[in-house]
């Protein structure tokens, strides 16, 4: 059956191309060469058949185009080869109407499913419907294949400007929402570059589903341009890590993957050759569900555990419950269980904000960035029941008390030192069977009344930092605690590192909102890319807030342009002290000189501006909570700069 030819406008004035020129042009999806040569317009194919080079931007040359790759001829008119060799163009019908020129194609055939088609269908179907990354030469029809699924509606994609800031969102994105979200490079740099995000994810136990590009497998080994074994590369990083090949399970290796990253709250990685990706997929395979593959969470812990747990429960007059970064999809269950006890429910730091600090059991952050308050009723303490932290050093804490720990990971269980009851399971489900066994068992000290002491003791402290003034910038504490009275009770921030993140620890004090940091990896510049994941997780029904010092808003402050393309309605707060501060402060520590931790900055409120965000700079302590609020008040992405002394945190 003949194709119909169907006409695309691909000059509006031929007056643009003038005669001896060539320009790259589009017909539907046809890349056009077109031409202008002894007084005719001529419509090539615009690859070159030796390696693909772009004619359309090539040039004529003694009667010739010129391929500017590698210099191959061909006539401009009929695409011959000169010497009768068989690698002639491909070429199209030209029409003019008036001034504007058309060329004619064979109407186009319907789409055909390729393998990434599949693995993407597979995807969105077990519920990974966001992406963050770049788009390039090797990760094209895995691309392509989003774009469908995008135009369908069921997937969004947000280009960004480096791919570490699409894994630090993808991260972002799992520990807020508990489920994947995709980063996506290309090969060789693109995909390094998502590296550090990826390690971020995998320490602090967010699901992530990680896609990169990779050369033809045919140059594979050869030092081909951009090629790096990226499956031996992540093979640290991620817990499930493959190449398609040809004849994989596409569907099956997809499913697998997003399963795996779900199940172990881990990094997933698969590589797609460019040509494979291309490839159609298999007669026959159709995209895979999750229904049916992946067992309920619910998992209990052993009777033994719980017997000795309970125990330790009914003899205790003053626990203290602390909470980790693991515990947060299970609050409610653990605040209801605090209130019968009567007890202190402390935090680790990267769990900040899992209660209230105005909570009446609530006690703030234990640890290097925390309050008085939660140390001490640690030390005072005759049990620690411990849901979802690890004891890693900077959790700060005590290993000499007697120890209940639940987790569902059994690695994580007397990982760093012996614990005297580990308990297996999830922590609702653990939590609703010891209720049932310590029902009316438990006879503890209300603890109340001295919660409230000491948070008296503490405020009492602050307000006299609050005084500290320097003609150099703001403290710490006056940024926190005028956050503490502007940002939505229901709002998501994103922390940095530095010491703006140990003064974020400190002094801001959490209602309803939820925190998100690079916990253990404790990388510099997260916070800004961990906004937009949470802005694309939970923007529409939540405030997006993120704070850095100077030093990481550098880190990936290219992203700001993204904020606006994309209309991302974040708040940034900036400390700008000119200076890596945590690290000056650590070189003095060391009774060493400060060398090298100075920074030289740009404007950074108009350099907002100039992305097209609002930009403010306060530099006085009295501008300071009007701008919040104006910061706070603008619909679109904003960032509020404020000039502070390194030495007032």
């Amino acid at each position: 059956m003949e194709k119909t030819t169907k006409w695309y406008s691909v000059l509006k004035d031929k007056k643009t191309l003038p005669e001896g020129r060539v320009q790259t042009v589009t017909a539907g999806h046809q890349g056009i060469c077109l031409t202008h040569y002894k007084g005719k317009f001529s419509a090539l194919d615009n690859a070159c058949p030796h390696q693909g080079g772009p004619l359309g931007e090539g040039s004529i040359e003694n009667g010739m185009l010129r391929c500017p790759w590698h210099g191959w001829d061909f006539d401009p008119c009929n695409g011959q080869s000169p010497g009768g060799h068989d690698d002639s163009i491909t070429t199209f019908e030209v029409k003019q109407e008036g001034d504007e020129i058309f060329v004619g194609i064979p109407e186009e055939e319907a789409h055909q499913d390729t393998i990434s088609d599949v693995m993407m269908q597979t995807m969105v179907n077990w519920g990974v419907d966001t992406g963050f990354g770049m788009v390039g030469h090797s990760n094209l029809a895995v691309a392509d294949a989003m774009m469908r699924l995008e135009q369908q509606n069921k997937f969004r994609f947000f280009g960004i400007r480096h791919e570490g800031a699409a894994a630090f969102a993808a991260s972002a994105y799992g520990k807020l929402m508990g489920k994947p979200a995709v980063c996506f490079g290309i090969a060789g740099p693109g995909s390094t570059n998502m590296f550090t995000g990826m390690w971020d994810a995998k320490v602090d136990r967010s699901p992530m589903l990680a896609l990169s590009g990779q050369v033809n497998t045919q140059v594979m080994g050869t030092g081909a341009f951009q090629e790096v074994d990226l499956v031996g590369a992540f093979q640290t990083v991620a817990n499930f890590n493959h190449s398609v090949q040809q004849n994989s399970k596409h569907s099956e290796l997809m499913s697998l993957a997003i399963k795996s990253a779900i199940l172990n709250r881990d990094v997933s990685h698969i590589t797609f050759p460019d040509e494979v990706a291309f490839m159609p997929k298999t007669k026959g395979e159709k995209a895979q569900t999750p229904e049916g593959r992946i067992t309920p969470m619910n998992i209990s812990p052993p009777r033994q555990m719980v017997a000795k747990a309970v125990g330790m429960l009914e003899s205790s007059k003053m626990p203290a419950i602390i909470v980790g970064h693991g515990a947060r999809f299970h609050m409610k269950a653990i605040t209801a269980f605090a209130e019968k006890l009567n007890c202190p429910v402390i935090t680790t730091f990267k769990a900040k904000g899992q209660i209230s600090d105005h909570h009446d059991l609530g006690c703030g952050v234990l640890g290097r960035s925390g309050t008085p308050i939660a140390s001490w009723f640690m030390n005072e303490s005759d049990l620690l029941l411990v849901f979802g932290a690890s004891f890693s050093n900077h959790t700060g804490i005590t290993p000499k008390k007697p120890i209940i720990q639940v987790d569902y990971d059994p690695t994580a269980l007397s990982k760093f030192h012996k614990v005297d009851a580990a308990l297996w399971g999830e922590i609702s489900e653990t939590l609703a069977i010891i209720e049932e066994e310590t029902k009316g068992k438990l006879d503890t000290v209300d603890r109340r009344p001295e919660i409230a002491e000491r948070w008296a003791i503490w405020k009492e402290e602050k307000a006299s930092r609050l005084k500290d003034e320097s003609e150099v910038g703001l403290s710490s504490i006056s940024v926190f605690e005028a956050m503490n009275k502007v940002v939505p009770d229901n709002a998501v921030i994103a922390v940095d590192v530095g010491n703006n993140t140990y003064s974020f620890g400190r002094y801001f004090e959490p209602k309803n909102q939820s925190v998100l940091m690079s916990g253990y990896l404790g990388s510099i510049g997260f916070s800004l890319p961990a906004a937009m994941g949470a802005w694309a997780a939970q923007g529409k029904d939540r405030p997006i807030w993120s704070v850095s010092g100077d030093g990481g808003f550098g880190q990936y402050l290219g992203e700001m342009m993204t904020l606006v393309k994309y209309n991302m309605n974040i708040k940034h707060v900036l400390l700008n002290n000119s200076e890596i501060g945590k690290i000056s402060k650590e070189q003095k520590a060391a009774e060493l000189d400060v060398w090298k931790t100075s920074l030289h900055n740009a404007n950074f409120a108009k350099y907002a501006e100039n992305c097209g965000a609002l930009g403010i700079r306060v530099t006085k302590k009295e501008e300071l909570l009007p701008a919040l609020e104006k910061l706070k008040a603008h619909n679109g992405p904003a960032l509020l700069e404020i000039i502070t002394d390194a030495t007032l945190i």
